[in-house]
């Protein structure tokens, strides 16, 4: 059977779509478009700013990449074990702790949470906040008039409506409304275009993790594992014991060696006899916002999956009778396309420690690159007490007005994008950028004229760690 031939964007041929009248759907202050991790929180913050909000999200839930992409823990960001992004975030996660559907783990960190019950607490956060939520909707183009953002077109099963607003947040992760209303954007490194690799996420039920415990504790001389906090990890060349296991896998044909470019594991709470791994990751020059490479990263994905469970059947103790409880609904993406904002965010800003007058979130996760042809790049961690910040002007694209971007779209260079695109970040620019939004919308003033030093001083009474 022959396979379609798939036509990538940039050699599509045009065609001229029959002109018709859109029926407006819905006419809100503030839009958010996607409901992911910063999605998610700028609808809410909106919501509670007073502004009459709607989140639109293309899956059936809230939480994006957290929930959907099975991205679970978050990454540490504290000081002295205060959160540096708290607020919106911190309550997500003492909802999570108070319900046994999230914990600290062995670092202290307070991000170890089930996904699927974080479906549930985000919903939940909205609908008592008063945000508006729109399920299986798909925004497909912004609605401008000159450089102004007035809406956005959707599609959805009843065919293609509009959703008018004062101000639009593009949470999409992608920077999908941005670029289509003409913000400048770059992507990858420098050098190549190169973008940093996509992940399949997935979870394995039936576990004894009591035996695979011991089994790690026999291989390891200079580490105790143990529950309820069991992480596991190889990264090629960093003298973990687990690559051996994984060489004798890959002698055996069992394993192929890109397999084994970076794998990682751990245990979740609420879910006991189960665990979630950050991988297979997928190797090779492939786009996150191109449906073709998603598609195959996809369909890689799975074959890795089906070759990991043959591996832990035979190599892991504790995993004899376990299974694939879950995959991801949808490829992780570390990043895509990155809009030029009022202020680029640089790797010298994270390496310099530099703070803004405008600040909006802190962080001190070093830059963190997952390279395309397999391995990762850290820079040097920060030392105590140490962080940088975020300016709200990396929120503020240039060329258009009444847009905002949250997310891992935000204004930076590849490197310390690679640093800042954690959860506990994302979390906190969703939150400023509601709340930039739900003032912009009461007061008629455009993003780009916002006193970010006005908006700091908002969100640090709102909570955050500013």
């Amino acid at each position: 059977m022959s396979h379609p031939k798939h036509v990538r964007p940039e050699e599509a041929i045009a065609f001229d779509e029959v002109k018709k009248r859109v029926q407006i759907l819905s006419e809100v202050d503030v839009l958010v478009v996607g409901g992911g991790t910063a999605g998610s929180v700028a609808g809410i913050a909106s919501s509670r700013n007073g502004a009459n909000t709607m989140i639109v999200e293309q899956m059936g839930f809230l939480g994006g990449t957290a929930t959907g992409g099975l991205v679970f823990p978050m990454m540490p960001n504290h000081v002295s074990g205060r959160p540096l992004c708290s607020g919106i975030s911190s309550e997500i996660q003492d909802r999570l702790i108070g319900t046994g559907e999230g914990s600290k783990d062995s670092r202290g960190n307070d991000g170890w949470f089930n996904p699927e019950a974080l479906k549930y607490v985000l919903e939940e956060m909205a609908n008592e906040s008063g945000c508006g939520l729109l399920y299986h909707t798909f925004a497909s183009m912004p609605i401008l008039e000159g450089n102004e953002v007035r809406g956005v077109v959707v599609e959805t099963k009843v065919g293609r409506r509009a959703i008018m607003s004062k101000v639009a947040i593009d949470a999409s992760g992608d920077a999908d409304i941005a670029i289509k209303a003409g913000v400048p954007f770059e992507s990858g490194r420098k050098e190549d275009g190169a973008c940093q690799p996509m992940s399949l996420r997935f979870m394995v039920g039936n576990i004894d993790l009591s035996r695979f415990a011991a089994f790690l504790n026999r291989i390891y001389s200079n580490r105790e594992h143990g529950l309820p906090w069991l992480e596991c990890w190889m990264v090629p060349g960093r003298g973990t014991p687990l690559e051996e296991v994984f060489n004798e896998a890959i002698r055996e044909g069992m394993l192929e060696r890109d397999d084994a470019a970076y794998f990682q594991g751990f245990s979740l709470p609420g879910r006991p006899g189960e665990m979630g791994f950050n991988c297979p990751r997928i190797i090779g020059d492939l786009k996150g916002q191109d449906p073709v490479d998603l598609t195959e990263a996809e369909v890689q994905g799975r074959k890795r999956i089906t070759r990991y469970m043959r591996f832990f059947k035979r190599y892991f103790e504790g995993f004899e009778n376990s299974y694939i409880s879950q995959t991801a609904t949808m490829v992780g993406v570390r990043e895509s396309r990155r809009v030029v904002g009022e202020y680029v965010l640089s790797a010298e800003d994270h390496l310099k420690r530099r703070k803004f007058e405008d600040a909006v979130a802190r962080n001190n996760y070093p830059i963190d690159i997952h390279l395309p042809q397999g391995g990762t790049e850290l820079s040097k961690p920060f030392g105590k007490g140490e962080y940088h910040e975020i300016p709200y002007r990396c929120l503020v694209p240039l060329c258009v007005d009444n847009l905002l971007v949250a997310g891992r779209c935000l204004s930076a260079t590849f490197e310390a994008q690679a640093s800042v695109r954690i959860q506990p970040n994302m979390r906190a620019i969703g939150q400023a950028a509601g709340t930039a939004a739900a003032i912009c919308s009461k007061e008629d003033v455009r993003p780009r004229a916002l006193d970010g030093k006005r908006l700091r001083s908002v969100l640090r009474s709102q909570g955050a760690n500013l």
